[in-house]
C-alpha cells in the first residue's frame, strides 16, 4: 500500500518521548552518578597535579582531561570507557522492548512510520546523551576555573568543544549498535549480552589480536627489513577497526595540542619539524578528519543495518 506524507511523520514527537523516557529513568539515573562520580574523582586528582606546573605549560586547561593521579586515571580515559555502556543501556532494548511489551503494533497503528519511530529512538537517546556531555563539560570548565584560578583560552574552548563533539559521535556508535541488536534478538536480555561482548572484544581484545593477525597476514623476514614495517602498518590499520581505537586518536591530537601525527612515524618524516611545538587547532582538525569521518561512517553503517533489518520485520497485533 502506497504511504501519504513524509516517512519520517512524527520523527519529533518519537525523538522528544524517548528523551523524556530516558531521562526519568532510573537505569539512566544511575549511569549518570557513576559517571559524574567518575568525573569529580579524576578532575579532582587532575587539579592536584596541575598546580604544580603553573607557568610551564600554555594549555593547562586541556590537562583537566589527560592528566591521571594514581590509582585513578584521566577523564579521557573514563569517559572512553563508558560512553559505551551509556549507549549500550539506552539502546539495548529500544526495539525488542516494544514487543516485549506488546506495544509495537499500538504505536505503529498511529500516523508514525517505521522509519520515524527507529530514527526518533536513536535521535532521542542521542539527545539524551548530548545533553549529559554538555553538563559535564560545564562542571569541568567550572571546576577548573574555580580550582585553578585560570579561564580558558579561545583555542582551549575549541579544542574541549570538538572533544564533546567527538565523544557525541563515538557514543552513537554504540548507541547504533546496540538498537541493531535490540532489531535481531527479541529478548534484551540477550540483546545487551551481545552488545557487551562486542564492546569487550573491540575494547579490550582488539589491541592484542589485531598484531596476531597482521603476523599471520605478513610474516616477518629477517632478511628484510621491510616486511616488519608493513606489518606494523597493517597491524595498525587492524587497529582502527575498533572505535575506541580511533576516539584515543582523536582525542589524543586534540587534547596533546604537541601531536604531530597519528600513526606510525619515521624519523626522516619529522626532518624540519619543531618537536614539542602545540599544532593550531586548524592542523589539528585536519589530522584528526580521517578518524573522525570513520567514526561517523560507522555510526551511520551500523543504524542503516539496524533500519533495514527493521523494516524487514513482521509486526503482528
Amino acid at each position: 500500500m502506497r504511504r501519504e506524507g513524509s516517512p519520517f511523520k512524527g520523527l519529533s514527537v518519537v525523538a522528544f518521548k524517548e528523551a523524556a523516557d530516558h531521562m526519568a529513568s532510573p537505569r539512566m539515573h544511575l549511569v549518570m552518578l557513576l559517571v559524574i562520580l567518575t568525573a569529580i574523582g579524576s578532575i579532582y586528582g587532575a587539579i592536584g597535579q596541575i598546580k604544580e606546573t603553573v607557568g610551564q605549560d600554555p594549555f593547562l586547561f586541556l590537562r583537566l582531561f589527560t592528566t591521571a593521579r594514581d590509582p585513578l586515571p584521566s577523564f579521557m580515559a573514563f569517559l572512553g570507557f563508558l560512553l559505551p555502556l551509556i549507549g549500550i543501556a539506552l539502546g539495548f532494548d529500544a526495539v525488542n522492548g516494544e514487543y516485549s511489551r506488546r506495544t509495537m503494533s499500538r504505536i505503529l497503528s498511529q500516523p508514525i512510520y517505521r522509519d520515524a519511530l527507529l530514527a526518533g529512538k536513536f535521535l532521542g537517546a542521542l539527545m539524551v546523551i548530548a545533553i549529559c556531555l554538555v553538563t559535564l563539560w560545564l562542571m569541568i570548565s567550572g571546576m577548573g576555573i574555580l580550582l585553578l584560578g585560570l579561564p580558558p583560552s579561545g583555542e582551549e574552548v575549541l579544542r574541549s568543544f570538538a572533544f564533546l563533539l567527538t565523544s557525541l559521535v563515538y557514543s552513537g556508535v554504540w548507541l547504533a549498535a546496540s538498537m541493531l541488536f535490540s532489531t535481531l534478538f527479541r529478548a534484551p536480555a540477550t540483546s545487551a549480552l551481545a552488545a557487551l561482548t562486542l564492546w569487550l572484544v573491540l575494547t579490550l581484545f582488539w589491541g592484542m589480536l589485531a598484531p596476531l593477525a597482521a603476523g599471520a597476514f605478513v610474516p616477518i623476514d629477517p632478511f628484510d627489513p621491510s616486511t616488519a614495517v608493513h606489518q606494523a602498518e597493517i597491524a595498525h590499520a587492524l587497529a582502527r577497526l575498533s572505535p575506541s581505537t580511533l576516539f584515543g586518536e582523536v582525542t589524543l591530537a586534540l587534547l596533546n595540542p604537541a601531536t604531530r601525527a597519528l600513526g606510525i612515524i619515521f624519523y626522516s618524516q619529522l626532518q624540519g619539524a619543531v618537536m614539542g611545538a602545540p599544532l593550531p587547532f586548524g592542523q589539528s582538525a585536519i589530522l584528526i578528519w580521517p578518524q573522525l569521518a570513520s567514526l561517523i561512517a560507522g555510526m551511520l553503517v551500523v543504524y542503516t543495518i539496524a533500519y533495514l533489518s527493521f523494516q524487514r520485520q513482521e509486526i503482528r497485533a
